[in-house]
């Protein structure tokens, strides 16, 4: 057992020599530049948190007045498209400022369960929602990347994203408001390659104000949407975004 583990620390020890051989740089320069632009296509996996109110007393069309309990959930999570530009402005060695507009395709699965209405196997009966999304995403980051080796360079982000919805139906049970603020924190690597970058990144979107548009409801004409377009308090936004940068 003993040379076994001195077996391993070898083998670790070399594969750390290894990793650590200077090798010849693709584009020594490129992060010298004051400013520069690129191209950015990417995946997407939007969710959304709600807020349920809970049991409550409604006037059903004739029923009269019931008690309701109705539970709203994004139960799947649904992969979308992105695609945008970047603009990168240096501002010291490992500091940078990044504007990098997208657009993002995706939809949120929604659910609603109304627990006070029983199925024939004693199940609460459901109804759901295909809410389907496109933004206009405006993120502002600040870029920390490490000290560059050999060909890559890991780096993490912050930032805050300002995001326009240009999608939602009239008579959906739900609908989310015009506009919506998020924080952005994320992390990725730049890959020099012999003639651009390629920066893999992964960055975490949540919602800082409540999206949920509480005037819809007034806006519905079917009565009865209304038991469940009223189960929600209040909504925040989250997204999962995979982007491929080309710079």
């Amino acid at each position: 057992m003993r040379r076994f583990f001195t077996m391993l620390l070898l083998a670790a020890t070399f594969v750390c020599g290894v990793a650590q051989e200077r090798k010849v740089q693709n584009k020594p320069y490129i992060d010298l530049r004051p400013l520069h632009f690129g191209l950015s296509v990417g995946l997407n996996m939007q969710d959304i948190e709600f807020q349920n109110i809970g049991p409550r007393m409604v006037e059903l069309p004739e029923v009269g007045e019931t008690e309701q309990l109705v539970l709203c959930d994004a139960d799947t999570w649904n992969p979308g498209f992105s695609v945008g530009v970047v603009a990168d402005l240096r501002l010291s060695q490992h500091f940078s400022f990044r504007l990098t507009p997208q657009m993002h395709f995706g939809s949120k699965h929604l659910v609603f369960r109304n627990f006070k209405e029983l199925n024939d196997a004693g199940n609460p009966t459901e109804q759901t929602q295909d809410m389907k999304n496109t933004y206009i995403s405006l993120p502002a980051t600040i870029k920390f990347s490490a000290e560059r080796f050999n060909n890559y360079r890991p780096y993490m982000l912050a930032g805050v994203n300002g995001m326009i919805n240009l999608s939602g139906k009239d008579q959906d049970f739900l609908q989310l408001k015009r506009y919506d603020a998020l924080l952005e924190v994320g992390f990725g690597c730049d890959f020099y390659l012999p003639f651009f970058k390629l920066i893999p990144e992964l960055k975490f979107c949540y919602s800082l104000i409540d999206v949920l548009n509480k005037k819809h409801v007034d806006e519905l004409t079917d009565i009865n949407k209304r038991i469940f377009s009223e189960s929600v308090n209040s909504a925040h936004a989250k997204m999962f975004v995979l982007t491929l940068y080309f710079e």
